[in-house]
Order: structure tokens, then C-alpha cells, then sequence
């Protein structure tokens, strides 16, 4: 399978969400509590940098989407193993951004298309496609982008969409086809600059990898409050970060966080926990470590040690 990488943009924007089951905060207003202090007991982290040296600004204003509308051409994306998906259009739906497809089935099976590895703009991206399609017929369908997770990239004009088709037979579930990376690029492709910025408090930075925090939302998702992250892939590998051995306040956490990265790409994830066990209303500290390795093959790339962050 094919990657396609990006020179310089190797982004990742990552959330983690602290799930507040009675004591969660009342207030709409989404205030981001600052990060003061990180503590590492080893050299795995550059904490000792505090802000990040290399904020990248677009020389670009963003576009407002809604004034700006963007368009695709009419484009086949797969034409493979009887299966024929092409690009009609891009609009905007409930749940997200829309690209519209015809999906043509000319095989003699059932077959369910789905979506993997999408990305718009270098920014890991979550999709909503299941098509079920029977043997020799057709169907008009469409991915749908996240609304939520292009907001918290600061995405408000898409450029680029990256992702990869998965197809299945529907009733036995065997593989039956997965694509190379398909991109896609809109009208807006040459004349917008996505912007990005990596300032914060510097977690971890080695092997290709940065993970640096940019504090605490109040109001990241509708599970709670949110630790935000810029986590930034230089490798050449296709990588899944997780959190370890988690306390919040001095007290041991069950956490839930596996986010699968793309070289070259972001992401955007949630790390869930309760903290109504604990008595836990507000956060003062979290300490908690990094297991980072190989998408493909399970192979570790680096295990940090703990690093404390305080609020």
C-alpha cells in the first residue's frame, strides 16, 4: 500500500477528553485553562523549551467557507476489480462536509464501501460512509467530514481530502478491495494555506515525533473538559499514539486513547475517563505517558517516560 507524504506538514492536532459524568461544567463558554509547568524524569521530552520555537504562520488570510463556496470537478477515484466509485460534487450537510459519489457495483457480490485514513488539509479527519450496494447495481452516496473535527483543526476552507476505500463483501465480510490513498482537490487548492500552529509546552520531541500541549478546554466535547494537543509526525511510517498509566489530580484514571497518525498527517482523538469516582471537578494536574508504534506492524517506536503536566 502506497502512503503519500507531505514535506513539511506533518501535523497533529490532538484532544483529550476528561468524561465528567455528574460533576461536569455547566458553562457554555469554552474557556482553555493554560498549561504552567511540565515535568519529565527523563530526556525524552524537550519540556524544558516551554513554548515551541516553531509557530508557523499562513501568509494566507483563511477563507470563510460559507462566502467562499468550493467546488470539484467530475473525477472516477477507483476503477478497480469491477468496482467504479466517481466524484459528482462537494456540499455541505448536516453532520459535515459532503463528497458526493456514484458508486457502481459490476461485480457478482454484495459489496459495503467504506472509508479509511482520511485526512483534509494534513489533518487527520473522522468520515461517516457505509454503502451497502448488491452485485450489478447502483448507488449515489457521500463521505461526510466531521463538522467537529474541522472546527477543532480550524479548518474553514478545504483544500485537499486524502483518504482510501475499503471494500467488503457484505455478507461474509471477506476483503475484497482496498485502495491506494485517493486525493482530492478542491477549487480552493493553490490559493489557500491551511494555517497551522504548534505553540505550547513542549511534551515530547524525538524520532520524527513532537507531541506539544496547548492547554485545557472546558468545554472540548460534550463528555468534558479537554487536554488540546499539536502532535506532529516527521516519519515515514504510519504511527498509533496511546496514553499509559493516567492520574488526574494524584488519582490512578481509566483512560481510553488510541489515534492512528499518518505520515505527514494530524489527528484528532478523545481521552476519556471518569473522574466522579474520584470526586474530581476540577483539574490540576495530569500525569500520564506516551506509547507510540508502528500502524502496520505493531512494532514499538518509543515509550516516553511519565510526564507531569499542571495547570
Amino acid at each position: 500500500m502506497k502512503t503519500n507524504l507531505k514535506q513539511a506538514i506533518g501535523v497533529c492536532v490532538l484532544s483529550m477528553a476528561f468524561l465528567i459524568m455528574a460533576a461536569g461544567s455547566g458553562s457554555s463558554t469554552n474557556e482553555v485553562k493554560q498549561i504552567s509547568s511540565v515535568g519529565n524524569a527523563s530526556e525524552n521530552s524537550s519540556s524544558d523549551k516551554g513554548e515551541s520555537n516553531n509557530e508557523k504562520k499562513a501568509d494566507k488570510e483563511s477563507a470563510d467557507s460559507s462566502k467562499n463556496a468550493i467546488t470539484v470537478e467530475e473525477k472516477v477515484l477507483v476503477d478497480q476489480n469491477n468496482v467504479k466509485i466517481t466524484m459528482t460534487g462537494i456540499d455541505k450537510g448536516i453532520f459535515g462536509t459532503e463528497l458526493k459519489l456514484l458508486i457502481e457495483n459490476n461485480s457478482d457480490a454484495g459489496l459495503t464501501i467504506q472509508t479509511r485514513d482520511a485526512s483534509v488539509n494534513g489533518f487527520m479527519t473522522d468520515t461517516m460512509m457505509s454503502q451497502d450496494i448488491a452485485a450489478g447495481k447502483k448507488s449515489n452516496s457521500s463521505i461526510t467530514f466531521s463538522a467537529s473535527d474541522l472546527e477543532k483543526s480550524g479548518i474553514t476552507t478545504i483544500s485537499d481530502i486524502e483518504f482510501k476505500f475499503h471494500v467488503f463483501t457484505t455478507e461474509d465480510w471477506e476483503d475484497y478491495l482496498n485502495t491506494d490513498v485517493v486525493r482530492v482537490e478542491t477549487s480552493a487548492y493553490g490559493s489557500f494555506e491551511q494555517p497551522v500552529d504548534d505553540s505550547g509546552k513542549v511534551f515530547y520531541e524525538q524520532n520524527g515525533i513532537r507531541i506539544i500541549g496547548k492547554g485545557l478546554s472546558s468545554n472540548d466535547s460534550i463528555f468534558g473538559p479537554g487536554l488540546i494537543m499539536y502532535i506532529e509526525n516527521n516519519t515515514d511510517k504510519n504511527i498509533t499514539v496511546q496514553s499509559r498509566d493516567t492520574s488526574i489530580n494524584g488519582f490512578m484514571v481509566e483512560t481510553s486513547m488510541s489515534e492512528d497518525v499518518i505520515a505527514g498527517k494530524t489527528a484528532l482523538t478523545f481521552f476519556d475517563t471518569s473522574l466522579e469516582e474520584n470526586g474530581i471537578s476540577d483539574v490540576e494536574s495530569v500525569e500520564t505517558s506516551f506509547h507510540v508504534f508502528d500502524m502496520e506492524s505493531w512494532d514499538t517506536i518509543v515509550d516516553t517516560d511519565p510526564i507531569t503536566i499542571n495547570f
